[in-house]
């Protein structure tokens, strides 16, 4: 208790000349701030099938390096992981189907958020399910453009 009022004794001590220098910190940190990152929902939907409110065909834009949040609500198929997860949501580039890094996410049932960068070479790319959820797994696919 002793070093708290010790702080508080000191803290008080240097007064206004520290209440500014905090306030001009505090200013120059939320300018340097980033955006929050734009929320994109998708459904991994019981059918097999990604889906985005509005879209018939369903596809992600975003810019080059951008910042996305995926909120990605996976709904039971016919067969799930032993892990428990139910679909897959995995980003490859169309040109040789090569895998993107850090972007491969089990989906169990639910709700789940991934924050990512969008990938930094502008381009087509496909986003697949990577986990066998039914018959119909191999339809589970849907676009993704990055743009300068």
């Amino acid at each position: 208790m002793t070093r708290i009022r010790q702080f508080l004794k000191r803290a008080i001590s240097l007064g206004f000349s520290t209440a500014i220098l905090l306030l001009v910190v505090l200013c120059g940190w939320a300018q340097n701030s980033q955006p929050a990152p734009r929320v994109i929902e998708i459904l991994a939907d019981h059918d097999s099938r990604y889906k985005m409110e509005g879209q018939k065909q369903p596809a992600i834009t975003a810019k080059a390096g951008e910042l996305i949040t995926l909120r990605i609500t996976a709904k039971k198929a016919k067969n799930l992981n032993r892990d428990g997860s139910i679909h897959g949501f995995s980003l490859l580039r169309a040109k040789d189907r090569k895998p993107v890094r850090d972007w491969d996410f089990l989906l169990k049932p639910g709700i789940q958020e991934f924050t990512v960068a969008a990938p930094s070479e502008p381009g087509e790319y496909i986003v697949v399910c990577t986990v066998i959820c039914s018959q119909d797994h191999e339809g589970m696919s849907m676009r993704f453009v990055v743009t300068p």
